[in-house]
């Protein structure tokens, strides 16, 4: 971590210890947060496990600015039965190791009534037998792999299953923009290949090809020889497996390359880091999401405008997941109990809980996922993303 990292992390703890001591609150625990707790009772706390640092930092922030938003709300209208909802925010880089040691933290601190988290599926997999042995659920509201949920009977997601996306984005690129011949780079993680491989299978009953499938690793920056490779296969587009940071590079190198087919990327990549880093190139790239500023549903703008109010910018999908994310761990405590079993029970029971996303969701109890979720297709126009209007896909000038 560089010097600039460890002094705008020492920051960020002095900023949490001052905001809980000036609440009394006896136990201080790092990157902690109260919110604007108005409610006077004992706190009540949630675990967070996510990317603080390294190259999926950006996703940890944005959780940050989600679950912020939604506890001054709930803390300013008198928390859970007058006590505040708290989080305590534990920095696992996406490290699937990481995960597992910040796991067993969450399970011996008998505080803690639920755990969300990680960024990846990989990361929550990991930790996942920890947190069903130990009877401490585990929501994964970012965590899209088809197999999170079957960890157990304490794993919830409200992410979309890849198993369900994947063939989203297989009929957008298909039946939409009319992709025929489909190159797709994917990371080759487990989360990565089980999306290429959903995704080939869609597309192939949509009347399209996967001509060619590269996959590349996570720390992987230089990507020429790949899209060399690719393009060899003469494809009528590339659709990527990625994240932002490196789709953005995927993205840049394939312009520079004189690789001008039209591109689209899984939903993971939405995100303001990804116009940021691919600058003029992502122009054009086509990608979906089941959130997006623009959408008029009173729900969502009610949450841009605070947002806005805030933070003066734009929020992505991963602040409104996890403005959704705490209001539901609210929700669930106020409704069945400030106890883990409660938690538990809750999860399985709970319907009709506000959320920005779906407006009102349940869950289906045997997937453990939101029933009935869908997606918006979304393009990157003039710098910003944009809801897709519905015209063809040209080559990329």
């Amino acid at each position: 971590m560089s010097k600039e990292q460890n002094e705008g992390r020492r920051r960020i703890v002095l900023h949490r210890i001052a905001g809980v001591m000036a609440l009394g609150v006896a136990c201080v625990l790092p990157l902690t947060h109260t919110g604007t707790a108005h409610a006077a009772g004992d706190p009540y706390w949630v675990g967070v496990t996510g990317p603080l640092s390294g190259q999926d930092a950006q996703y940890g922030e944005q959780w940050k600015r989600g679950f912020d938003l939604a506890l001054e709300q709930i803390n300013a209208n008198g928390g859970i039965n007058g006590h505040p909802l708290n989080y305590d925010f534990e920095d696992s880089r996406s490290d699937p190791r990481q995960a597992v040691a910040i796991a067993q933290k969450f399970v011996d601190d008998k505080r803690i009534l639920l755990e969300l988290g990680d960024l990846s599926s990989g990361a929550s997999m990991a930790a996942s037998p920890i947190y069903q042995r130990a009877g401490l659920v585990q929501f994964g509201f970012t965590n899209s792999h088809p197999d999170f949920t079957k960890g157990g009977d304490y794993m919830w997601s409200t992410a979309i299953s890849q198993a369900e996306e994947q063939p989203l984005l297989a009929s957008y690129v298909t039946k939409g923009l009319g992709f025929k011949k489909i190159a797709v780079l994917y990371l080759n993680t487990d989360w990565g290949r089980t999306s290429k491989d959903i995704f080939a299978k869609a597309a192939a009953e949509d009347g399209a090809q996967v001509v060619a499938a590269e996959g590349y690793q996570p720390n992987e920056r230089d990507f020429r020889a790949t899209l060399t490779r690719v393009k060899s296969a003469s494809p009528d587009s590339l659709v990527l497996i990625s994240y932002y940071s490196d789709g953005a590079q995927i993205v840049r190198q394939a312009r520079a390359s004189g690789v001008h087919e039209p591109i689209a990327a899984v939903g993971s990549v939405y995100s303001p880091k990804f116009l940021d880093l691919g600058g003029d190139a992502v122009n054009g790239v086509y990608t979906e999401s089941n959130f997006f500023p623009g959408d008029p549903r009173p729900e969502v703008q009610s949450f841009v405008q605070r947002y806005r109010a805030k933070y003066n910018a734009e929020p992505d999908t991963f602040a409104a997941r996890a403005y959704d994310a705490m209001t539901l761990a609210a929700e669930v405590i106020r409704r069945y109990g400030p106890t883990r079993s409660g938690v538990h029970d809750g999860f399985a029971k709970i319907d009709n809980v506000p959320s920005v996303i779906f407006g009102k969701f349940r869950f289906d109890p045997q997937t453990r996922r939101v029933a009935g979720a869908k997606n918006l297709d979304l393009v990157v126009k003039d710098g910003k993303f944009a809801l897709w209007d519905g015209k063809g896909a040209p080559r990329a000038q």
